[in-house]
């Protein structure tokens, strides 16, 4: 059995999890666990006082968080954990309702790359934010008030062996019956307390309502949606208010949109961390060459998921490299740079795990399987620094419940936590 320690962090993330069903309420979710740790929040509409101890701000479903030393000189480097706030999922469309055969529905687009026929016969909630026509924001989070039904065996006798869901017109879940005539942004409005007619947009995703939970004879499993990548915000998270800070600066950044790209306001491959290590750096009076030498003394570990391998599906693995979920988060290696991991960023890891006493397992992907992405490589181009790809094993990522050992999201906290302490 794992130490209370280790199940203390796993619970930890379980209620995480179920507070964050939207890339936004995840962000607040951060932030109040910042402001409970004593960190203060800041406008980026506003100029910022040169500050010591943490800080953060939030844009829009992306958070950044930082501590500073007491001491800010012309050895001080930044210190930088990534993550990402999205998960596949999908999203409200505008004039959403419509009435098919008596059942009413609502029109839904596809977030990102889900495992599509994990969403079916799933009661499914509806969260995010919606802006009003002066502006005002208000956060809205309902039960479970949709399904997307599949279709009984007794009517397509091919289902098991050749499943095909038109993205169109077999994922629109429903809600009602019998022509209500209940309207679902009509619905939303009345919840966040705005009238329709002031509503300007939303921006609200699908959630399924289960709540996570451990399994396993030895209850050495979790199963919970939006894993990839709210592990590695929280272990982030957790590193962060707990960390004895060495002598550089420590950053967390908790990206939005890196399922579909990254290339936004709040993404990773957009300003929005640059803009904070600018005006940090700023107002401890390094601006300019001494700002460049600063970035040149920077590093940054990306934590984002992988991928354990499937005792279903071995041969879909490299043969050498076989990880297993609760061996240690994964070093995430690719020739092609599709994770910014090298020898050096490799060595950096390799001290962090070293020093909280955390087993680590290399991931390679096999040459005739394509390898995703993360917002590492991105980062590392945009700020020029060394990166390192790092993240805890996974069976069924993209799923709408995904799976992880207990272990791994202890480990990578613990780990993250020396990287910030300055080994």
């Amino acid at each position: 059995m794992v130490d209370m320690s280790a199940r203390e962090h796993i619970d930890a993330l379980a209620t995480f999890i179920s507070a964050s069903p939207s890339s936004y309420h995840a962000a607040e979710t951060v932030a109040a666990q910042l402001e409970a740790a004593g960190f203060t929040r800041l406008d980026e509409r506003r100029p910022w006082d040169r500050g010591h101890g943490g800080q953060y701000i939030v844009r829009d479903g992306a958070v950044v968080a930082w501590l500073i030393p007491d001491t800010v000189d012309d050895a001080t480097g930044f210190r930088i954990v990534g993550s990402h706030t999205d998960s596949p999922t999908f999203t409200l469309k505008p004039t959403a309702s419509s009435t098919a055969v008596g059942w009413q529905q609502a029109g839904m687009e596809i977030y990102g790359g889900p495992l599509v026929n994990s969403w079916l016969d799933r009661e499914l909630g509806l969260a995010g934010r919606l802006s009003t026509v002066d502006g005002e924001v208000r956060m809205v989070r309902t039960g479970p008030i949709l399904r997307i039904p599949q279709l009984a065996i007794h009517l397509d006798r091919t289902a098991n062996d050749n499943l095909h869901l038109d993205r169109q017109q077999h994922t629109k879940p429903v809600y009602a019956v019998n022509d209500t005539g209940l309207d679902i942004e009509d619905y939303l409005c009345e919840l966040a307390g705005i009238d329709r007619g002031d509503l300007a947009h939303h921006d609200v995703v699908a959630f399924t309502t289960e709540a996570p939970s451990l399994f396993g004879v030895t209850e050495q499993f979790l199963a919970a949606p939006r894993m990839d990548n709210l592990v590695s915000v929280h272990a982030s998270l957790s590193a962060l208010t707990r960390v004895e800070l060495g002598s550089d600066i420590a950053v967390m950044v908790a990206f939005d949109h890196e399922e579909i790209g990254s290339t936004t306001a709040s993404g990773a491959a957009g300003p929005v961390l640059e803009d904070v290590l600018r005006r940090v750096a700023a107002g401890h009076g390094v601006t300019g060459d001494r700002f460049a030498a600063m970035i040149a003394r920077s590093s940054c570990i990306s934590a984002d998921c992988g991928h354990s391998v499937h005792p279903n599906y071995v041969g879909m693995h490299d043969p050498q490299n076989l990880p297993l979920v609760n061996g240690g988060p994964l070093l995430k290696i690719n020739a092609n740079q599709r994770y910014a991991t090298d020898a050096v960023g490799a060595s950096l890891w390799a001290r962090a795990c070293a020093a909280a006493e955390v087993p680590t397992q290399p991931f390679v992907s096999n040459n005739a399987v394509p390898c995703g992405s993360t917002i590492g490589p991105i980062t590392a181009t945009r700020l020029g620094i060394t990166t390192v790809d790092v993240g805890v094993p996974l069976l069924s990522m993209h799923s709408a419940r995904e799976m992880c050992g207990i272990d791994d999201p202890w480990y990578l906290a613990r780990a993250l936590e020396a990287y910030w302490s300055g080994v």
